[in-house]
């Protein structure tokens, strides 16, 4: 199915506004993306029509409310094809990745072990496991995915010690595509009792994706890279993992029965739940599921890959530049991080955003992979089903005159 891109665009007010006297040219959804006014528009319905707590009301908001934010656990579950129950509602994807390093890692991995991760993961993927590291004793181990993911290279270092896999799905700076079901194979082959832990923020968002089929022991991800609000993300466990792990947290709702000596948790997902949960995030987060899946991931997904193709074939007749992980026949989302050989990153962005162009730069919460390139700093462009290859071509117009100013 083809997806009129043009009436896309007209479902999200703030692609109509000019920045800087230029029409608005987004560029940077790698690090959030836009929101449709549908998704907009349900979270005000909440505050005006239905605004209560969950889970503990008899009266007819609570219930509306309940209904309508377990609707949306329901519609997450249906996105990845998980078990309602095994969907956590957390934060941000951040969040989801401590509350398995705390309630799973502490518990589960010992000073033998390791723990092995890419040398490409956003902090929240890399410094949790650093302190688990520390905290445990056990070793952390990286595999170099600068030139793309070798199979090979994880080989090296999977042993019978290695305990989790932590890795990105698509890497916020590289684009590569990490092959998930391959590593749960060579897990599989080797017969080992190793987890898998998948940071799927820039997957999820993207790209059709279906946890069983995958294989994986765990997902995160979060709401506001896929068109849904700020402060909300999603944990996905496998159910025997979630009910032998403790709480991350302790409060309101996560509990089924309380006394003076103790307590007994909730059931699965909401003893990972405490206090009152972002209502109007989960419920828009339903509605931005429905947004996506009207469109078509597989579609998305297309469409993305068309404008990186295109825009990479692009950046090969600027001599100046360089992309980094430049290696083009790896698989590879809609991420492209770039340095120019004299002009530093930020002066890129800040010209670019004089032209109403809005793009990232700086580490990108990835600083130890951005420095092994030898710069401090990188800017990047990221796409989504909104972009446009007109947009792409504005994009390197916009270049051109940065390289015309300053060389």
């Amino acid at each position: 199915m083809s997806v009129n891109i043009d009436s896309v665009r007209k479902d999200f007010p703030i692609l109509g506004r000019s920045v800087n006297g230029k029409k608005l040219v987004y560029l940077d959804n790698a690090a959030t993306s836009q929101k449709p006014k549908i998704v907009i528009d349900s979270i005000t319905e909440y505050y005006t029509k239905y605004n209560s707590n969950v889970h503990r009301g008899v009266h007819t908001l609570s219930m509306e409310a309940t209904e309508a934010y377990e609707n949306a656990r329901f519609k997450v579950a249906k996105l990845i094809n998980a078990p309602e129950d095994c969907i956590i509602w957390t934060r941000n994807a951040t969040e989801s990745l401590n509350l398995v390093a705390s309630s799973w890692g502490l518990n589960n991995i010992s000073a033998e072990q390791n723990i092995i991760i890419t040398n490409a993961e956003h902090h929240s993927n890399l410094v949790t496991w650093q302190q688990i590291s520390k905290k445990t004793g056990c070793e952390l181990r990286y595999i170099d995915i600068s030139n793309g993911f070798e199979m090979s290279n994880l080989k090296n270092i999977l042993d019978k010690n290695t305990a989790l896999v932590s890795i990105t799905h698509i890497s916020n700076v590289l684009g590569y595509v990490t092959p998930i079901s391959d590593i749960v194979s060579l897990i599989k082959k080797m017969n080992l009792d190793t987890k898998i832990l998948v940071d799927a923020a820039q997957s999820v968002p993207h790209m059709p994706l279906d946890v069983n089929d995958l294989g994986i022991d765990f997902l995160a991800f979060s709401a506001h890279k896929m068109m849904g609000p700020t402060g909300i993300g999603v944990l996905y466990g496998k159910k025997e993992l979630l009910l032998n792990m403790e709480p991350y947290m302790f409060g309101g709702d996560m509990i089924i029965e309380v006394s003076y000596e103790g307590a007994k948790w909730n059931e699965l997902p909401y003893k990972f739940e405490a206090g009152t949960p972002n209502i109007a995030g989960g419920i828009s987060t339903g509605v931005a599921v429905d947004y996506l899946l009207n469109i078509g991931m597989e579609n998305i997904w297309k469409h993305e890959v068309d404008l990186t193709n295109y825009a990479l074939e692009k950046f090969s007749q600027f001599k100046n530049f360089t992309v980094l992980g430049n290696n083009l026949n790896h698989p590879r989302g809609g991420v492209i991080s770039f340095v120019h050989k004299s002009i530093h990153p930020h002066d890129i962005g800040t010209i670019l955003d004089k032209q109403g162009i809005a793009i990232r730069t700086g580490h990108h919460c990835a600083m130890p992979l951005v420095r092994s390139y030898g710069t401090s700093a990188a800017a990047r462009v990221s796409f989504y089903i909104y972009n446009t290859f007109n947009e792409v071509d504005l994009f390197f117009e916009a270049i051109k005159d940065v390289e015309d100013y300053f060389l």
